[in-house]
């Protein structure tokens, strides 16, 4: 178990002590998943400093009972793995609005969320465009909030994959 735990710490500080390269200043397009019925945002992200970026997301869906919007900022660190592959971690939050509408009930509302964000991406050497998968969840903050079933849910796992153009 000893050696376990020092081969996880060891990995831990090698991950965390690994050069990242220099990360795009900016980046636009966007990230398809399905959280909540989240089906696409527009992504931009913006590069801080050699290896830290800002991305914000704005999400909408518009389904026949539920029309929503979100936006969500994170927090970007990122490592370099190998030859244009990174992966990073993020923090941050966001807030949206919701409306459900069937025969002659509605109901509408707004959120906040907090979010988490690991993920790889691959940043293209011969043309300016960055392939991305992660992962996202998001714990929301309002007890009328619906998902798309009409039901309260507060938890949202959010896998997407991201295609960006680097600029």
């Amino acid at each position: 178990m000893k050696k376990f735990i020092l081969s996880a710490f060891m990995l831990i500080v090698l991950a965390f002590s690994a050069q990242a390269q220099d990360i795009s200043k900016n980046a636009i397009g966007l990230r398809l998943g399905n959280n909540d019925g989240f089906v696409g945002e527009v992504s931009y992200q913006r590069g801080l400093s050699k290896n830290n970026r800002l991305e914000l997301d704005l999400g909408w869906s518009n389904s026949n009972d539920v029309n929503a919007m979100k936006l969500v900022g994170l927090y970007q660190w990122v490592w370099e793995i190998e030859n244009g592959f990174n992966w990073y971690a993020g923090v941050g939050g966001g807030l949206g609005s919701w409306r459900y509408s069937k025969g002659s009930t509605s109901d509408s509302g707004i959120f906040l969320l907090a979010a988490g964000d690991i993920g790889v991406e691959y940043n293209f050497q011969e043309a300016p465009i960055q392939l991305s998968l992660d992962l996202r969840p998001e714990l929301y903050f309002n007890d009328k909030r619906k998902d798309f079933n009409n039901d309260y849910n507060s938890f949202g796992p959010d896998i997407a994959l991201g295609i960006r153009y680097r600029f």
